[in-house]
């Protein structure tokens, strides 16, 4: 043991993957519904791995966090420049809004009780759940011209207080957005009962092809053998496919085979008595259709043929600004189904009202010529790949490093983005200017993942390494009471959010509730929130204001430190 001991102190990168390793292990563990998650396992694995006296260098940690921060503007920067559009403005105003109170409420709670600048920095990164303010607010503290152990004493508190408060950031912020925001929006039953009427205004019911969680309603093909008298004279495939439309279903023809050989779908073919067929659509509108056909048929050769899906990245020149009941209406997309729809990540409910926007996501399946046909139509086809744009990643990274080092001095206090706050909006143009020219600028979900999840881990790893040795002082000074101001500072703006989202900006229950959650980006809440009123609406307020609540609160990180 002395001897792992000796190693990790000669080489402090393997303490860093031990605390990775260790981190994620640890935030997968689940107490019924609870789990630590993983950026506050790891961040108390990396304090234990402290108590070892390891020192890291500092540039690694300042690495992996620019390259996390470029990764989240790139992420929401087609969303954050969107809600710049007339649409978007009431939610970009109340986003706006919330970031405020989700500002002023820690920083008067944090003057209130006398707290230092590191630790009103982690109250609001903890009770707001954006870890990236620790880095950010370092950052800044850096540039304070204050002495170096002042610098390190506030430094090495930020990562105490986010500890203490961030449990009920994460656990807190669902239960109130889930069990106690829709009692503030005229009852749970009464927001189910608006979910559903809002789900039907935008084409949910069955006249209107209902757009449930792709998850559970995937496009299927299924084979039907013809028995119904309705074909006693023959039916082209076009009348079979016409009379599925009159009775709102969007069904198409894809095979039939007839005495024995097996044919491509030809509108003008003729559907005669035990000829069988496969039809293609959403799961909801396949199943039931044997009792009118004829019976289903589970034949390899008759379903033996290729199915595609591709993800495809609407442009603005293409259909953004169109709702799906306009898409779907379209020559080219005869035979292909909307299998999914993701904005900035998030899964966007299929609903035949829903507005698609540039930089959209969609994954189109049918035929492959059909999709291939449709999918050239719809926009650029972002196909699987593993290879990202690095140029594009480290271009921006210093182009924006470069913006943010620059600082003006009033009254003697330097004020800047800090490289950090560059970073993060050179994402944000970065990510935009990729969606406006989708061939260049590729980062695959993947990469993605990476650059948000481990870039950012690995500095909360460094971070809780070096606060390691002054951790065990802090959290005693700071006490239980630390808990309770910061249940208030998550409190305060949620209820806050809800009560303006409801009488100022008149939103939607569902949208008062996705906004509320996308101000404070917290995407567990948001799942939260969908399982309680039984409604996938809540996304349709979450992504722009996701948008503009990540690049706000982590920007507030400077200002917390400058107010203090």
């Amino acid at each position: 043991m002395e001897w792992i001991i000796n190693q990790l102190r000669v080489h402090p990168e393997l303490a860093i993957f031990l605390t990775l390793f260790a981190g994620f292990w640890l935030g997968k563990l689940k107490i019924g519904k609870f789990s630590l998650g993983t950026v506050t396992s790891v961040l108390l694995v990396g304090v234990l791995v402290g108590q070892l006296n390891i020192t890291v260098d500092g540039p690694m940690k300042a690495v992996f966090f620019l390259l996390f921060l470029f990764a989240v503007g790139y992420k929401v920067g087609p969303q954050f420049f969107r809600g710049l559009k007339k649409d978007g403005l009431p939610q970009v105003g109340f986003a706006v809004l919330m970031c405020i109170v989700s500002l002023v409420a820690p920083w008067i709670l944090a003057k209130i009780m006398g707290y230092n600048i590191g630790e009103a920095a982690g109250l609001l990164a903890g009770s707001q759940t954006i870890s990236a303010v620790i880095g950010v607010a370092e950052d800044t503290i850096n540039q304070l011209g204050i002495s170096d152990a002042q610098k390190a004493n506030y430094i090495n508190a930020i990562p105490v207080a986010y500890a203490v408060t961030y449990i009920f950031g994460t656990a807190g912020s669902a239960w109130l957005l889930a069990s106690i925001g829709p009692k503030m929006l005229g009852g749970l039953e009464k927001v189910k009962a608006d979910c559903r009427e809002l789900e039907a205004k935008m084409g949910s019911s069955e006249e209107n092809e209902p757009g449930f969680s792709p998850a559970l309603r995937p496009v299927v093909f299924r084979a039907y053998k013809i028995t119904n008298e309705w074909f006693a004279k023959g039916k082209t495939v076009k009348e079979l496919e016409d009379y599925f439309s009159r009775n709102d279903k969007r069904l198409f023809v894809e095979r039939v085979r007839q005495n024995g050989v097996v044919k491509e779908e030809n509108p003008t073919l003729l559907l005669q008595p035990n000829d069988e067929i496969v039809l293609s659509g959403r799961r909801e509108f396949v199943i039931g259709e044997e009792d009118w056909i004829g019976p289903e048929v589970i034949d390899a050769q008759l379903l033996d043929f290729p199915a595609e899906t591709l993800p495809v990245m609407v442009t603005q020149h293409t259909f953004a600004g169109e709702n799906i009941a306009t898409i779907r209406a379209q020559k080219f997309m005869h035979g292909v189904s909307i299998r999914n729809i993701k904005r900035a990540g998030i899964n966007v409910p299929v609903l035949s009202k829903t507005v698609v926007d540039s930089g959209d996501i969609l994954e189109l399946t049918g035929l492959p010529h059909e999709v291939e046909t449709a999918a050239k139509h719809m926009g650029y086809v972002d196909r699987p790949t593993n290879q990202t744009d690095m140029i594009f990643v480290g271009l921006g990274i210093l182009i924006g490093g470069l913006i943010g080092a620059l600082t003006i001095h009033l009254g003697g206090v330097p004020i800047g983005l800090s490289t950090s706050g560059g970073a993060l909006i050179a994402g944000l143009v970065f990510g935009w200017l990729r969606s406006k020219h989708p061939t260049f600028g590729g980062i695959p979900e993947p990469s993605l993942w990476v650059l948000n999840n481990v870039g950012l881990n690995m500095f909360i790893a460094v971070v809780g390494i070096a606060a390691g040795p002054s951790f065990v002082t802090g959290f005693k000074e700071v006490g239980f009471s630390l808990f309770i101001v910061g249940a208030l500072a998550t409190a305060i703006p949620l209820i806050c959010g809800l009560l303006m989202a409801r009488y100022l900006f008149k939103f939607h229950p569902a949208l008062a509730l996705g906004c509320t959650a996308g101000a404070r980006t917290t995407t567990a809440a948001l799942g939260a929130i969908q399982d309680a009123v039984e409604s996938d609406t809540p996304a349709l307020g979450y992504t722009v204001t996701y948008a503009v609540g990540n690049t706000l609160l982590i920007i507030w990180g400077v200002v917390i430190v400058l107010l203090m």
